[in-house]
């Protein structure tokens, strides 16, 4: 068996915003850590990622499609989750199939790099790398538990991160994690 890095400590801190035992979707999930995690709490996972030798291993964790999101049809048409979860990806064209796959009152967690990672690696080119405030944009009118944007070490890398809910019936994990910290 393939030795995995762990799970996203952002997609571990936020997980409990997902519907217990949910369908998760790990959208360009490579060698499947988050899979893995997700599927070990309980959830019914799908897979999606280009590389057929890096799915080997995953199909006996639920449903695992090879897939180029980028240059090939959407391999979901009209299929909704209730978690869609994004790491280590960035392809500005598959916004609408992304937010589209999020049923309602669903959470999205995702984290990427971010503008200024190019000083510290790669991906480096602008097209690969998210603008300040982006992920806020792209949500804006979904309900927004968390979002970050800086520098994380080991290794040194620029991200951007955001833990949304989709507009539409929550759960009660998630209305607590919305309500405001503090008094008004």
């Amino acid at each position: 068996m393939l030795k995995t890095t762990p799970p996203s400590s952002w997609i571990q801190r936020w997980a409990h915003l997902l519907t217990p035992q949910g369908s998760v979707l790990d959208l360009a999930c490579g060698h499947g850590r988050h899979l893995r995690w997700l599927q070990a709490l309980g959830h019914q996972v799908t897979g999606v990622d280009r590389d057929a030798q890096a799915l080997q291993e995953l199909h006996a964790l639920g449903e695992v499609l090879c897939a180029d999101i980028e240059n090939g049809p959407w391999p979901l048409p009209g299929r909704q989750f209730d978690a869609v979860v994004v790491t280590n990806y960035l392809w500005r064209p598959l916004w609408p199939q992304i937010l589209a796959s999020v049923a309602p009152g669903g959470v999205l967690l995702y984290e990427t790099f971010a503008q200024g990672n190019e000083a510290y690696g790669k991906p480096s080119r602008p097209d690969f790398l998210l603008a300040p405030g982006e992920l806020l944009q792209v949500f804006s009118d979904w309900n927004i538990a968390a979002y970050e944007h800086g520098l994380l070490h080991a290794p040194e890398r620029v991200v951007q991160r955001i833990a949304v809910v989709r507009p539409g019936s929550v759960n009660a994990a998630q209305v607590a994690a919305l309500a405001p910290k503090t008094p008004i």
